[in-house]
């Protein structure tokens, strides 16, 4: 049994959707000034997002409106999703993003597939995150696929930053996306990593007689 996990911000997406909301309604200086802290160890994952969560004013309405412009679904990614079933896999997008975002932007791209991530309160006077787990990351994605090789199954992880450095670690084959935080942390440790800028590339190299 073949089980594949997918990241969304940047994965599945061209650009880090969050990334960009917050970079455009709060700016650089505010991104930069948590994303520093961060990528230096000094705060967490959880604690980066609620800080740049707490940054965002935007209602629901404005907040989908802005990501339908900025942030575009891989075309590939359905044909993808429709290989991994017909080969008898199952597939879940597993995301430290917001969950509301992701659901819209996959049906707007006629994707339907199920997707466990945090989410946010859109309150007028800043966002609240509402998080998956009381982990570190907001969203412990390396326990989807340990429990996924605990059932026997062939771990796949697709992704693209740090969020996704621990799930990577423990599935049986990971992609990430070329260029980004992911593939310099595999290559780093010399963990096997297949590099990717469209998911028709990794079908290609999962289901080469497909």
């Amino acid at each position: 049994m073949l089980e594949v996990f997918v990241d969304f911000d940047g994965t599945i997406t061209d650009v880090d959707t969050f990334d960009a909301l917050v970079r455009a309604v709060a700016g650089d200086a505010l991104w930069e000034g948590i994303d520093g802290p961060l990528l230096a160890g000094e705060i967490t994952l959880r604690e980066a997002l609620s800080r740049q969560a707490a940054a965002v004013h935007l209602s629901r309405s404005e907040t989908l409106a802005f990501m339908e412009t900025h942030a575009h679904v891989d075309p590939a990614f359905g044909p993808f999703v429709a290989a991994v079933r017909e080969h008898g896999g199952s597939i879940r997008v597993v995301s430290s993003g917001i969950a509301t975002v992701i659901h819209d932007a996959l049906a707007r791209a006629g994707v339907d597939v199920d997707v466990l991530a945090n989410d946010v309160d859109f309150a007028p006077a800043g966002w609240t995150m509402s998080f998956v787990d009381p982990s570190d990351n907001g969203h412990d994605k390396a326990a989807h696929v340990i429990a996924a090789r605990k059932r026997g199954a062939r771990t796949v992880y697709i992704g693209d930053g740090i969020s996704d450095f621990a799930a990577a670690l423990e599935a049986d084959e990971r992609f990430a996306k070329k260029g980004r935080a992911l593939e310099a942390y595999c290559r780093e440790r010399n963990v096997a990593c297949g590099s990717f800028t469209s998911f028709d590339e990794i079908r290609r190299q999962l289901f080469p007689a497909g």
